[in-house]
């Protein structure tokens, strides 16, 4: 079977961001998946790569990074505790936001 061609993939970017509370992968992608809907997950597709502590990084579809950003800010609540999210920076290379990672304090 031939690979696909780089026209026929997906483009993503990576988003990383921080937390003030610890959080699961799971739970993340259903707060997110309350704002934007089942729809907005299939199109986006989501996922979240590393979490370090109380930062992570979220691999998107490059469509749908403004609409993700805007539902990671709406996120109030983590297993029952106040959460605040903020998105730190959006690299299209999952080095450079490791890299930006690093930068968090």
């Amino acid at each position: 079977m031939k690979p696909l061609l780089p026209t026929l993939k997906e483009k993503k970017r990576y988003i990383v961001f921080s937390s003030n509370v610890k959080f699961e992968k799971k739970d993340i992608l259903v707060a997110i998946e309350n704002f934007i809907g089942t729809l907005g997950i299939a199109n986006a597709a989501p996922q979240v790569i590393l979490i370090n502590g109380k930062n992570g990084i979220l691999k998107v579809n490059h469509t749908y990074t403004d609409e993700i950003r805007a539902a990671m800010l709406m996120i109030t609540k983590i297993k029952d505790k106040k959460a605040i999210f903020k998105s730190i920076k959006t690299s299209g290379t999952l080095k450079k936001a490791k890299g930006y990672m690093g930068d968090i304090k």
